[in-house]
């Protein structure tokens, strides 16, 4: 029987084969909106080449974000914009305004958040995947992300709100930002073996 080709398909540097990294978080899953981010993924002409639930280890969902400090100023510094925003002072609710110590408590809220329950991670390909994938699903923050996503059809939460109650912002999915963010997510989701290859019958009509 012939073996599907998988990671080390030669087009794989092919601007039609570009893949990105999407996760459909614990509060997707408990929705029941997992169909529903897969249907929208698909319809655009987009492959899921990998695909699988798991219940990730603290250790996995801490290791899923870069961690650095600069990423968790910019983390932080996302906060205070919205506390501004909504007239909220930071150091009433937070008991600081410094936005890396905020990034540090994101940064533990979201690993509570990520290992709270099943998720289900995939990898998709296609042209321009990673700013499709991004365009599919909408901005970080829901009350920012446009109507006709993933997040601002189906998502009302606020960062206000999720510190208020010491959360991370339950926005239904993960999508990574960049090509840099997709390569480490992928190969921290997935081993080799886990993705394949293959062509859907609208390629060469769509692109």
């Amino acid at each position: 029987m012939k073996t599907p080709s998988r990671r080390g398909n030669k087009k794989e540097n092919h601007p039609r084969e570009e893949r990105t990294f999407m996760l459909v978080k614990p509060d997707g899953v408990k929705r029941g909106l997992v169909g529903e981010c897969i249907t929208r993924i698909e319809q655009r002409g987009l492959k899921i080449i990998a695909l699988k639930m798991i219940f990730a280890s603290e250790k996995i969902a801490r290791g899923h974000y870069p961690g650095t400090d600069e990423w968790l100023r910019g983390m932080g510094e996302k906060t205070l914009e919205s506390y501004a925003k909504y007239g909220k002072d930071p150091v009433a609710e937070l008991g600081t305004d410094d936005p890396l110590k905020i990034g540090k408590m994101i940064y533990g809220w979201n690993t509570d958040f990520l290992t709270s329950g099943p998720m289900v991670a995939m990898i998709v390909s296609g042209i321009h995947a990673v700013d499709m994938v991004r365009k599919i699903v909408g901005k970080t923050l829901p009350s920012f992300a446009e109507m006709g996503t993933i997040r601002g059809d189906y998502s009302v939460d606020s960062p206000v709100l999720a510190n208020a109650d010491r959360r991370a912002i339950r926005n239904l999915v993960h999508a990574s930002g960049d090509p840099a963010e997709a390569k480490h997510e992928i190969s921290h989701w997935f081993s080799a073996e886990e993705v394949h290859a293959y062509k859907r019958a609208e390629e060469e009509t769509m692109f």
